[in-house]
């Protein structure tokens, strides 16, 4: 960052940082909210598309570590029980320590998410 940009953010002039559009995804319970990003960068894709198909990894381990590739790139803001999680690394260690219907929960919203705003891109 230079001096000129640090003057016009000071002054108010700096042109506003773009954000995606996020969609909330609740569960059936209704006591977890999941918020997701609406975009990904080119990077970001091709990226996932080598974790998800990674041979020297088991079935099992490229499946779960693209769900978690997707949730870390993706997740904005996660509640769970009234309790909100955010911040990329507060997210994936709540992602991590998850239960077996949370995570499932997650996986599912990531699918549907997937599905309505990244239609070329592979669920896991």
């Amino acid at each position: 960052m230079g001096r000129r940009s640090r003057q016009r953010a000071r002054a108010g002039d700096a042109p506003s940082a773009l954000s995606a559009p996020a969609s909330e995804y609740r569960s059936p319970a209704g006591d977890t909210v999941l918020e997701l990003r609406g975009a990904l960068t080119p990077a970001t894709r091709r990226e996932y598309a080598a974790v998800l198909h990674d041979q020297a990894r088991s079935t099992e381990d490229t499946w779960q570590r693209a769900v978690e590739f997707l949730f870390e790139r993706l997740a904005v803001r996660w509640e769970v029980d009234g309790v909100p999680w955010e911040g990329q690394r507060e997210l994936l260690d709540r992602y991590r320590m998850a239960s077996q219907t949370q995570r499932r929960f997650v996986r599912d919203a990531l699918r549907e998410h997937l599905t309505e705003h990244f239609p070329d891109v592979e669920a896991p």
